[in-house]
């Protein structure tokens, strides 16, 4: 139990000691999870004996990666074969094509507040971010910290119907801004733990989580959660920290006893996926296949879902997020922002 709940909340059952800690196990353990996916270690691998000494193991990993480089967890294999369905017909993703992160998979409570800053350092910036070590841990901030709510909520249509004071977005428009999610770029990508090195580590992170939807009623209904895979590119691992603060770490989505679906009794049935891509708001409308004001019916005027000059942004260049869901109970919502409020309220 004190090992189970240390790695979903990063309690062990011990009277939690002030001030700034150091896990060199954790850094290790970020070392050999590099190196088994092919990526830049952090320091010299002469530090690391261990990794020399597991070399033909790591290799042997590495060839069976890339064997099975299509194959995905249960939740993602889940999440994609509904996109699958539900995008059919738009011409976007030609058959085979990626819909979702091939992440790096952060399975343990604490992963990604230690990638978060420089491993060598105590602060971290970017044209969107800053993370300070404090005493406590780790502070983050957002460029922008404030939001207003107009314009922000799109939902996309072909699946349930659309709330009025919610704004309408053509199925090809999301199935556009999904491929864009997955190609952000360099900077987005990069790990803050890596960015002081020569050969940074470009790559999406993730987590599970299974929010408690409803607690267990003794001799009623047993608990019920849900499950929500959440991808960030490198650079905002620090909203992977924010969240898995709240809702906690549900562990490595390959292994059996993560997946859902073998845990009817406990799980509502109910999938989510959020996909952090702030680049988004950097997309004109014509590109993403919003019609011409001429073509544009009523709605799609009013909400602004139409351009008259080829040079308009999309939601005017503004933070966003856009919702695809239907009755079979998948949600998948990307958030062109990096608001820590927006995360939490997916979730």
């Amino acid at each position: 139990m004190r090992h189970e709940l240390e790695e979903r909340i990063g309690f062990a059952g011990t009277q939690p000691v002030a001030g700034p800690q150091e896990d060199f196990r954790s850094r290790d353990y970020i070392n050999l999870k590099f190196a088994a996916r092919g990526l830049p270690i952090v320091g010299e691998a002469e530090e690391f004996p261990f990794l020399e000494m597991g070399r033909g193991l790591i290799l042997n990993f590495q060839e069976r990666l890339r064997l099975l480089k299509s194959h995905r967890c249960p939740v993602d294999r889940h999440i994609t074969e509904w996109l699958d369905r539900y995008l059919a017909g738009t011409g976007v993703f030609t058959d085979g094509e990626a819909l979702l992160p091939d992440p790096l998979i952060l399975e343990r409570h604490g992963l990604a507040r230690l990638l978060s800053l420089p491993h060598d350092g105590d602060r971290f910036e970017s044209s969107i971010v800053s993370s300070f070590r404090t005493w406590q841990g780790v502070c983050h901030n957002p460029a922008k910290d404030r939001r207003t709510t107009k314009g922000v909520f799109h939902v996309a249509e072909g699946g349930l119907p659309i709330a009025d004071d919610k704004l309408a977005v053509p199925k090809i428009t999301f199935a556009r801004l999904l491929k864009a999610a997955l190609h952000p770029p360099d900077e987005l990508l990069t790990l803050p733990y890596t960015s002081a090195e020569a050969q940074p580590v470009k790559a999406f992170a993730s987590l599970l989580l299974r929010p408690l939807v409803c607690p267990e009623v003794p001799g009623f209904t047993k608990e019920k959660t849900m499950e929500t895979r959440f991808f960030a590119p490198g650079n905002l691992v620090s909203n992977l920290d924010f969240v898995e603060s709240i809702f906690g770490n549900a562990g490595d989505p390959f292994l059996p006893e993560n997946d859902a679906r073998l845990d009817v009794e406990h799980w509502t049935g109910h999938t989510g996926c959020v996909i952090l891509a702030p680049h988004l708001i950097t997309l004109k409308k014509k590109d993403v296949g919003l019609p011409h004001v001429s073509e544009a019916t009523d709605r799609q005027k009013r909400d602004g879902m139409c351009w008259s000059d080829e040079n308009e942004f999309y939601n005017n260049g503004s933070a966003f997020k856009v919702t695809a869901r239907n009755a079979e109970g998948v949600v998948v919502t990307l958030i062109a922002d990096n608001y820590f409020g927006y995360c939490k309220k997916e979730v």
